[in-house]
This record gives structure tokens, sequence and C-alpha cells, in this order.
């Protein structure tokens, strides 16, 4: 596949989408939203897990504000700008199906990820970051509020009062603090980056990939769900998972004291 302002390319199964406008820190253009949303299709169908990286020194710097090729224009009537159809039309269409991607996908985060690059990258069902990662809530620096579904999933993850701090400031949130707070899973040296993050990414795409997309579902689902409504979802899901040939894999293996070799069926 031919893309301007993104690669992909599959190794081992693993799909890897590097947003690569490095000069700009990959910032969202209308051309890189559209080459990001055929890339997650095409890789959906054509590998078992996904790594979404940035290329040179950040892993993305949110939506273009650039006159030259904003994603949505501005226009000089304040009254007639509508700054949410940015969100309507490019970028939450962008979140909700990463949200629904099934396939695991990993986030590696180098430098900085801020405004919806942030919630791009603490969206990812792992996220792996360098230890000079940044996760930035820069939007009460220019006046507008968080995008990219910053608030759920911030205030379900750290807490109001820590979210609240991060989205009022506009302050750095190191990765180790990050970390910390649970927010992210590993922080690595940063020569170690790709690395890590490829080998975690195929060691899920080794994986009983049905079950593991029904995992992802289940858990979003449990997100926004009461706890008996989560012992619903988890029902349904099982039915599913207990109809695939690697769970008849998994079960002999184990019987066997051998290592499953799941196909992904």
């Amino acid at each position: 596949m031919n893309f301007q302002e993104i690669t992909v390319e599959i190794r081992d199964s693993v799909g890897i989408l590097t947003l690569n406008a490095p000069s700009t820190l990959n910032a969202l253009t209308p051309v890189m939203v559209k080459e990001i949303d055929e890339a997650i299709d095409y890789l959906a169908k054509n590998a078992r897990a996904m790594i979404l990286c940035g290329a040179g020194r950040g892993f993305c710097s949110g939506a273009s504000l650039n006159p030259s090729n904003p994603l949505t224009p501005l226009p000089a009537d304040r009254s007639q700008r509508d700054i949410g159809l940015i969100l309507e039309k490019y970028l939450n269409p962008i979140m909700l199906k990463l949200k629904n991607l099934p396939i695991p996908w990993i986030s590696a985060v180098r430098g900085s990820a801020a405004g919806f690059g942030a919630s791009l990258a603490l969206a990812g069902d792992m996220i792996v970051a360098s230890e000079n990662a940044t996760f930035i809530q820069i939007f009460s620096k220019i006046g507008l509020v968080p995008d990219g579904g910053a608030t759920h999933l911030l205030s379900r993850t750290i807490g109001r009062a820590r979210t609240m701090e991060l989205m009022l400031t506009g302050d750095r949130l190191s990765a180790e603090k990050a970390l910390e707070w649970a927010l992210i899973n590993r922080v690595v040296a940063d020569e170690s980056l790709e690395e890590e993050a490829f080998n975690t990414a195929l060691s899920l795409a080794r994986g009983p990939t049905v079950a593991l997309s029904l995992i992802r579902k289940a858990v979003w689902a449990a997100v926004d769900s009461t706890w008996e409504a989560s012992l619903e979802t988890e029902r349904e899901l099982q039915k599913i998972a207990g109809q695939t040939a690697d769970f008849d894999e998994g079960v002999t293996a184990f019987v066997e004291k051998r290592a499953a070799n799941f196909t992904g069926q």
C-alpha cells in the first residue's frame, strides 16, 4: 500500500502503522487521518496484532492547527466556527475504529504525545513508552477542551482529581509518572522501544486471537457497565470463545503440558 503521511508493514503477522510526518511531530492532517483509517482496515484483515507508533522524535502532536493544512478551515467569523466538526468528521471515527479493532494493538510512544495524540496513545490495549515520553493534555493552553475520549478514559483510569489537574494545567506527564499511575504498561530505554513493542505484539499475535478480540470487547464494555452487566457480557462472549479451534488447542496443550499452537481460528 502506498501512503504519503504514514507507513504500513506486516512482519510475522504483526502490523506496524507508523505516523510519518516527523517535521510536524506527526500532526494529524486530512491526508494522514484518511490513510490511518485505510491502514486500520487493512491490518484488521491481514495482521493478528498491531503496533501504532510515530516516526522521529515524537509520537503525535495532535490535530494540525497549521492554517495551510488544517483538519478543518477556521472561518474568520468566530460565530461560524465549529471545531467540533473536526472530531465528528475525522477524529472520533478513528477512535471508534480502534476501540472495535478485532485484533489487539500496542501503542509505542517516543517523545511527546500531545492533545489528541495523547488520547490516541493512551487508547492502546497496551502502552509501551520510552523513558523520554510525555503525555500532555495541551488543550487548556490553546483555549480548547480535551478530545479523543480523554475525559472518559483518564477519569476512569487515574481518577477525577488527577485528570482534572492534568487537563486544567496542561502540564506534562512523564512516562515514569504515567507508569506509576497505571496509565501505561511499560517504560523502556529509548533505544529498546521498537524491540519491546514488537516482542509484545508478536506474543499477542501468536495467541488465540479470537479470544483476545473478545477479551478486548469485554473490557471496553465493562468500563461503562454495571458488574451484573459485565457478568452477562462475559457469558455471551464465552460461548463464542468456546466454539473456536484455538480453545480446543489450548485445552489439549494444557493437558499435554506443551506450548499451544494457536491459529486464530
